[in-house]
């Protein structure tokens, strides 16, 4: 019986912005715009990173990761959404609903991951400096994107056999603009408590450890710069880390609010305005905070733009 109640749903309808009415047109426009501004300013600081020897070390090479794995990131949510604000019946397929929380998941894990990964390079480049180039090598660098990513999708995995494994008997209408995890689960005609517990530790250890690692570095990192003699010194130092704690900050901020909380506590008005800025902005914000906080990033964008825009004339 749970096989065949299971089997009763071949689509879901996404109803997260249906209530907006003509709204939903003025949206697509908007989303439209962010989602273009944000594939040009990823593929802008990917481009920079590739075509400025200047950037080819361990800091800009996270970097140039995270800008890919944040693009793909939003290929995954923001087309369909953009789809569904002009369709008169906003639905995905139970396969592509699979497929989407699969890759939504695996990519947001794999840049919480990251994101722990460079605060681990800042660590090291400020309070161990003279040993960077051998802690933070080639190599190392390689492996800690290969475990992020191998992780972030194993975690994926996990997650959705604990969504899907659950009979969707009641209702297809997910109250939210893309297959999350809460919309969904809440669809199962089942008791999903031990589930959804599953599914909060496993926010934990994505979510919380990684944080608590990147503060107790920033610590270490605090009272190094405290040190230098130099305000010079300090202020460099200081500013080598603005960009990722912004990062930090709203990443982690937008994604504990989601899920580090139960079920039951799932507010649709509410998290449909922080998946919004989660899925849709957070990307956007990423290669705008490196670009104009970061001045290598700045010289290095200049430098490109004045050797590939302006070729000498013969």
């Amino acid at each position: 019986m749970k096989r065949q109640n299971h089997s009763v749903i071949t689509e879901f309808i996404l109803i997260g912005f249906s209530n907006l009415g003509d709204l939903q047109i003025f949206l697509f426009f908007i989303f439209l715009l962010v989602y273009l501004t944000t594939l040009t300013a990823n593929a802008t600081i990917m481009s920079v990173i590739r075509l400025d020897r200047a950037l080819h070390t361990p800091m800009y090479f996270f970097l140039f990761i995270l800008s890919c794995s944040e693009t793909c990131y939003t290929l995954v949510i923001v087309p369909k959404m953009l789809t569904n604000l002009l369709s008169t019946i906003p639905s995905i397929s139970f396969s592509g609903c699979v497929a989407q929380l699969y890759f939504f998941v695996g990519l947001a894990c794999t840049n919480c991951f990251l994101i722990a990964v460079m605060g681990y390079d800042r660590y090291v480049a400020i309070c161990n400096p003279l040993n960077y180039t051998i802690i933070v090598s080639k190599a190392t660098c390689i492996q800690l994107v290969l475990a992020s990513g191998l992780c972030g999708f194993l975690i994926s995995v996990v997650v959705n056999i604990l969504v899907f494994s659950v009979p969707f008997c009641a209702s297809n209408r997910i109250n939210h603009f893309f297959c999350d995890i809460s919309p969904v689960i809440k669809l199962g005609c089942t008791d999903t408590n031990l589930k959804e517990m599953a599914i909060f530790f496993l926010s934990i250890l994505v979510l919380l450890v990684p944080f608590v690692l990147i503060f107790i570095s920033y610590v270490f990192i605090v009272s190094t710069i405290l040190k230098i003699s130099s305000a010079e010194g300090q202020r460099k130092a200081f500013a080598t880390c603005a960009s990722h704690l912004t990062v930090v900050i709203v990443h982690y901020g937008c994604a504990s609010f989601i899920y580090l909380r139960p079920t039951s506590l799932y507010s649709s008005d509410n998290d449909l305005l922080v998946a919004v800025t989660y899925t849709v902005i957070t990307p956007l914000l990423n290669p705008l905070v490196y670009t104009l906080r970061n001045k290598e990033v700045k010289t290095a964008l200049r430098k490109v733009l004045s050797r590939y825009s302006f070729p000498k004339m013969v």
